[in-house]
């Protein structure tokens, strides 16, 4: 743990968003309730994480965001999972080898946060470095939303669901519940990690039930009642759930037991051919990328339509799951990449539910484009809305709070 206080009134902290061949980061100035994004960028093709965290340094120096990195009072990371640890903390040594101790789970997103962590230590050795998990936002589930039929043993092994895209979904849980005019959850869930567990809901008040949609190249969907999740499509790994980019989702395992004899496969080809040779690779005979698969479905190539459907049908399949479980919604939210920027997505995912209450307005929807709005028709039962996410600020706001207890406790 970082041991100095910083500076209670101004804070700049700095957000990296560290992903297998890329590095986004943006640069944010808290004061008082307040803050504001002083600055974003960021690099795709990383092959040198020094050259691109260097890059990102002498950005913030040429554009005048910082005059130097004591400017900065920390960097914070959007981690992903680690052993025994969850919710928010300082990074140390032990806390990067409970994240290695999970690099088998995340091989996609663990390595490269331990490797940039480390050099971001290296370069600015005495800034505090702070880790928000994604695993945070669910550690209220029920037992039943994380349980999976196996031996207990496996389940002390961490054989179990622990549910991903925290930050986006707990941004979601708070912005949606301001725009269905529910202050009162919006607030309780924007300073969810300062308490134990959620504080009760008002009885007198109805329940909001809100269904988030994070659809990127990494996705999953959430389940919200009064802004705390019931579940999350995500399993022990980033690797299920929906299909992903380059990785498989939901799998039966006796079908990876019998792909693994049939064709002789190691355990590390298993594993290389699950993470980065499935999903919508696999569906669409290469591509990963959804609108080069959308270009080749629309020009009639069968395979990259069967990757669109199968996408289409497993974000119902969990639109459904938690409608039943939360016995209808007030909204339906798309968010990140995808879901922000593909109105025929969203029309696809809604379509033939107006029983259940959803109706899209068509014009609404295909002029919403990565920007919020309400996109379902006026007579829906149901609000159907684009709500750009914001990881970062939610990264950057709970390092903020660690900064700030860690002043309470140590006075400048």
């Amino acid at each position: 743990m970082w041991p100095g206080p910083v500076a209670a009134f101004a804070m700049k902290i700095l957000v990296a968003n560290l992903g297998s061949t890329s590095l986004k980061y943006r640069l944010f100035e808290f004061r008082e309730n307040d803050h504001v994004e002083l600055h974003r960028g960021g690099t795709e093709r990383v092959t040198d994480y020094v050259g691109a965290i260097d890059a990102c340094l002498r950005d913030l120096h040429e554009t005048g965001s910082i005059r130097h990195e004591r400017d900065l009072d920390a960097v914070a990371f959007k981690t992903i999972l680690a052993r025994d640890r969850s919710g928010c903390a300082f990074v140390d040594d032990e806390l990067l080898a409970a994240m290695e101790a999970c690099n088998r789970i995340a091989p996609a997103h663990n390595p490269p946060y331990v490797k940039g962590i480390r050099i971001f230590t290296h370069r600015m050795p005495k800034t505090p470095m702070v880790a928000l998990f994604e695993t945070a936002f669910y550690q209220w589930l029920p037992e039943a939303a994380c349980r999976y039929a196996v031996p207990e043993s496996w389940y002390a092994l961490g054989v179990r669901r622990f549910g991903y895209h925290g930050a986006s979904h707990k941004f979601i849980a708070e912005r949606s519940a301001d725009l269905l005019q529910r202050p009162d959850i919006g607030d309780r869930v924007r300073s969810l990690y300062d308490r134990p567990q959620p504080a009760p809901t008002d009885s007198g008040r109805p329940e909001l039930r809100v269904i988030s949609c994070h659809l990127g190249g990494s996705s999953s969907v959430t389940g919200l009642r009064n802004g705390i999740p019931i579940g999350n499509s995500f399993g022990t790994s980033p690797q299920s759930g929906l299909p992903q980019n380059n990785r498989s989702g939901d799998l039966d395992p006796f079908a990876l037991l019998h792909a693994m004899r049939e064709q002789s496969l190691s355990v590390d080809d298993a594993e290389r051919l699950l993470s980065r040779e499935s999903g919508l690779r696999a569906l669409s005979g290469g591509d990963n990328d959804l609108r080069d698969i959308r270009q080749k479905a629309l020009a009639g190539d069968g395979k990259a339509q069967t990757a669109i459907d199968v996408f289409v049908s497993q974000i119902r399949h969990w639109i459904g799951a938690f409608f039943f479980e939360l016995d209808g919604i007030d909204a339906l939210v798309f968010t990140a990449g995808i879901g922000e920027n593909h109105p025929w997505l969203r029309e696809q995912v809604c379509a033939g539910l107006e029983r259940l209450g959803l109706l899209i307005d068509p014009i609404a929807n295909h002029t919403a484009m990565a920007t919020e709005a309400l996109v379902s028709a006026p007579e829906s039962r149901v609000q159907i809305r684009v709500i750009p996410t914001n990881e970062e600020l939610v990264v950057a706001r709970e390092a903020r709070r660690m900064l700030q207890a860690l002043n309470t406790a140590n006075p400048i």
